[in-house]
């Protein structure tokens, strides 16, 4: 199923303080919770059309197990419009197999629109003011219609990951943020991708444990960081969606 982010119109929500208290009591509860328990506390806590997930397209296990008791769940795409064909694929094949609804974030400006505005590959110049155009002002635009976010962040990924909680109150968003596969491996993952025939990015077989936009993603060398491809070369490790 596909969407607009313009199309579905927003639902009351509760405060912040609400959901912030709510997101510290679930913190506690579900310290040492599966990732099923942790999606069921989130089915019996929230109005389902208040929570979305954050989805990269490398694959879709998050976007599954979250639909296995939210079923229609909206996906944020995040399309920055300098994705792999790869990624692209994933996405269509997400919408078509998986019981969810595929929502197309896109940025306030098309790229040559930013080209036009901050000259060409301003990912090359600044990428930092590249993903804050493509990526985050735009989560943090369609995230103000929900009440509750998933991501697929997971402690092994990096050491900025490594305490990554699996409910947490998200601030610079102003929702409670689940991080239910937090715990996982990537073995995991990809263990339950193969178990359940969850759709997977065909770049994750070829050397590319982490993706992110083409020209800021390269393969991953054996024993090297799952990130180290992402911005290679730079001091920049995280798009800023997460920090």
């Amino acid at each position: 199923m596909n969407a607009s982010v313009t199309e579905a119109s927003a639902p009351r929500l509760r405060t912040h303080d609400e959901l912030r208290a709510l997101a510290e009591a679930g913190s506690v509860e579900l310290a040492e919770a599966d990732a099923e328990q942790v999606v069921a506390w989130v089915a019996a806590n929230f109005d389902t059309s208040t929570v979305a997930v954050a989805c990269s397209m490398a694959d879709a296990v998050l976007p599954h197990v979250v639909s296995q008791q939210i079923p229609g769940v909206d996906v944020l795409f995040l399309d920055t419009g300098y994705h792999f064909p790869e990624t692209y694929a994933a996405r269509n094949e997400v919408a078509r197999a998986l019981d969810v609804r595929v929502v197309d974030v896109l940025p306030a400006k098309t790229v040559a629109e930013q080209d036009a505005e901050h000259g060409a590959e301003l990912f090359s110049r600044d990428p930092t003011l590249c993903c804050a155009l493509r990526k985050v002002e735009p989560l943090q635009k369609s995230l103000a219609r929900y009440e509750a976010w998933f991501t697929g962040v997971r402690r092994e990924e990096a050491p900025t990951r490594a305490n990554t909680p699996l409910v947490a109150w998200d601030e610079r968003n102003g929702l409670v943020k689940i991080n239910p596969l937090a715990a996982w491996t990537f073995d995991q993952l990809l263990d339950y991708a193969g178990q359940h025939e969850v759709p997977v990015n065909l770049l994750m077989s070829n050397g590319y444990p982490s993706i992110g936009c083409a020209p800021c993603t390269r393969p991953v060398a054996e024993g090297e960081d799952p990130r180290a491809g992402r911005w290679a070369g730079l001091t920049k490790t995280e798009c800023g969606l997460h920090s």
